[in-house]
């Protein structure tokens, strides 16, 4: 007959190994989950700070037009691109239609180079000269986010499909978010800027 000493102590490890049982289970989730979440924020963040890119350059594409328009009033098709790219990019509410109005923009930049070649005295304009340096660091800015925003997005989908984070990620339904990715080869490349 085991004497009291003894169930206590088998009570008492049987106590700590439920504990056990129990604790690293909970505590791995609450990791998990954690981690999940503080990543998914990480996504959200780098993606306003996208945003916040393409609105710098959103901001910059008035004062550029009117000084192109100053020296190529003719040059209708190119201004008239620059009115429907911005029009479509202030109506873009999803992240997709946002990456289609900013591929847009950066097209309708890409021919607004081209146009400036065919004019000396633009490119020589003091106005013109500093509003495309402004641009050229916008689109390195942009450049920058979107490569911040695509790693945020790795790290968030690595761990959201690896085993067992993908069990909690399916219990919490966490959702997906895409790379960014450049929808049309003009925007494959930054437009040429002058400096």
């Amino acid at each position: 007959m085991m004497g009291l000493e003894q169930k206590v102590g088998i009570g008492l490890i049987i106590g700590i190994v439920l504990v056990i049982l129990v604790a690293v289970p909970l505590l791995f989730f609450m990791f998990t989950y954690n981690d999940l979440v503080a990543k998914e924020e990480t996504v959200k963040k780098q993606w306003g700070n996208v945003e916040s890119a393409y609105q710098r350059r959103f901001d910059l594409i008035p004062n550029l037009e009117a000084t192109v328009k100053a020296y190529a009033s003719h040059e209708r098709e190119i201004l008239n691109e620059f009115a429907k790219a911005r029009q479509m990019q202030a109506q873009a509410s999803t992240i997709e239609d946002k990456v289609k109005a900013a591929n847009q923009l950066e097209s309708t930049l890409a021919k607004l180079m081209v146009v400036v070649e065919n004019y000396p005295q633009l490119k020589a304009d003091a106005n013109f000269r500093e509003m495309m340096a402004e641009l050229a660091g916008t689109e390195n800015r942009i450049n920058v986010e979107r490569n911040r925003y695509n790693e945020a997005v790795s790290a968030y989908m690595a761990t959201k499909r690896s085993f067992p984070a993908s069990i909690i990620a399916s219990m919490f339904n966490f959702k997906d978010y895409e790379y960014f990715k450049v929808q049309n080869e003009q925007a494959k490349t930054a437009p040429k800027v002058f400096q």
